[in-house]
């Protein structure tokens, strides 16, 4: 897959370094949903952005509207070869990243009567082997960087065990993992750590959901939610408050009754 020009090029007019009050910003998962709207918030808000997506276009699109701001990178995340490749084109843009953003990844459901081990693979390939290869790329990068940032989409889901999210909510357990781990490992190198914990928020992969989900945010919302605290360096954005203090309260429960809850939500049936 093309990753656009090659990284000897001269910059085009996007490769401006920014104000010193703003970010150098590396955003993946940037064509749709959550990214996308965060793309444009940040963008507005004065940042530098570059875009990654496996689709071009809807990055182009963004990145017309802010040309002095942003830069088209798109590529498949989980191809490593691609994203070392990526990281050599922000190291000649920029030299330094202020932020990484690892918001790229997918979710599928399992239906246990027919148990995919596939799907985990696919799912974790997306959600948690494409964020290993970004840090791979990113981290050299962050450590030029006066308060380098590196920043996790994981999952609401990763905070209690749900019917059919066996794939989904692994690969969102493990990038928590992963990055809270990085957090005390990358303490004395004071490069923050901040784990995205999201509810429900209306996106086209949501879309597809076929259950009910409560308090569900709208993408804008969420966007500005994200970004009006990212600067701060909070070790976690997680909303809407009573929703994931819902699903701390539903983990803290007994095993059993955990089961019980579980049971209740799912639709798996024993066979006749």
């Amino acid at each position: 897959m093309n990753i656009g020009t090659p990284a000897d090029d001269p910059p085009g007019p996007s490769a401006t370094q920014p104000p010193d009050d703003k970010r150098r910003i590396w955003l993946t998962g940037a064509s749709s949903g959550i990214g996308a709207a965060l793309a444009e918030t940040l963008l507005r808000q004065g940042h530098h952005l570059v875009l990654t997506a496996r689709r071009a276009a809807p990055l182009e699109a963004l990145a017309g509207r802010y040309p002095a701001q942003a830069m088209v990178m798109p590529g498949d995340l989980t191809d490593p070869g691609q994203v070392r490749e990526i990281g050599k084109r922000i190291a000649a843009l920029w030299g330094v990243l202020d932020c990484a953003i690892l918001n790229a990844g997918t979710c599928e459901y399992m239906d246990v009567r027919e148990f995919e081990a596939a799907m985990v693979e696919r799912v974790m390939r997306s959600n948690l082997f494409s964020a290993a290869y970004c840090l791979e790329a990113a981290l050299p990068l962050l450590r030029r960087a006066t308060r380098p940032q590196l920043v996790a989409m994981a999952s609401s889901a990763s905070l209690f065990s749900l019917p059919r999210a066996e794939a989904y909510g692994s690969s969102k357990a493990a990038l928590r993992y992963l990055f809270e781990s990085l957090r005390m490992d990358l303490a004395a190198e004071d490069i923050a750590i901040t784990v995205i914990n999201p509810g429900f928020v209306d996106t086209p992969l949501t879309r597809n959901n076929d259950f009910p989900m409560p308090m569900r945010w709208d993408v804008q919302r969420a966007a500005r939610h994200i970004a009006d605290r990212l600067d701060n360096r909070p070790m976690e954005i997680a909303f809407p408050r009573l929703f994931i203090a819902g699903l701390r309260l539903l983990g803290c429960l007994p095993r059993s009754l955990q089961v019980a809850v579980g049971r209740r939500l799912s639709r798996n049936r024993a066979p006749a």
